[in-house]
């Protein structure tokens, strides 16, 4: 026995109207600029609290970069001045590292070979380890030999790699200035700044 179904009339179907129609749309439409704003001020807020501590960040490890760096020449003078004693200690950076940037072959007082390639390159802000760049001040010789140094660290863009300028003299204690803007110079001066702790 088969059933038909009831016909429906075309009166019973209702074809959606203009106002259904304009309510689907409004549900698909997508955000609303208000909506969009909204949610670009607060990446931005974000993005303000977040970059000050990226950069503080990155200022304290180049910091720390620069305070590393001026232990290895410490000890690189010292070594120096032991290996080479009748020219006391080196009058610049560059005489602490290699010749050349693929490395070393024979040690010499011009060329120790003591620091890398970069540490002995970086003595200027152009050419800056880590935002840092180191200077060498050389006591002045004494029949024939260099008798002490002050190794300075100097910020390549103060306040953007590095804050406090660093220094050491053959004590080997490492001092620092608020604002390391410039190069102490001098032995005495040197001493005058306050020792990293």
């Amino acid at each position: 026995m088969v059933t038909e179904l009831p016909k429906m009339k075309l009166a019973d179907q209702n074809p959606p109207t203009r106002e259904v129609d304009d309510e689907m749309r409004k549900k698909h439409r997508g955000f609303s600029l208000i909506e969009l704003l909204i949610v670009v001020a607060i990446i931005l807020i974000i993005a303000a609290i977040a970059i000050p501590n990226l950069l503080r960040a990155r200022i304290a490890a180049n910091e720390s970069s620069a305070v590393s760096s001026i232990r290895t020449m410490n000890t690189s003078q010292v070594t120096y001045q032991s290996t080479f004693p009748t020219v006391g200690y080196a009058s610049t950076i560059a005489a602490l590292g290699p010749s050349a940037s693929t490395g070393c072959t024979t040690p010499t007082s011009a060329n120790a070979c003591l620091v890398d390639w970069v540490v002995s390159q970086a003595t200027a802000a152009g050419t800056a380890k880590s935002g840092y760049y180191f200077t060498d001040t050389p006591v002045a010789a004494l029949n024939g030999m260099t008798p002490g140094y002050t190794l300075d660290g100097i910020p390549a863009s103060v306040n953007q790699t590095g804050v406090r300028g660093f220094c050491s003299n053959e004590d080997a204690v490492i001092r620092f200035k608020a604002v390391g803007s410039a190069i102490s110079g001098s032995e005495a001066a040197c001493a005058a700044y306050t020792a990293l702790q």
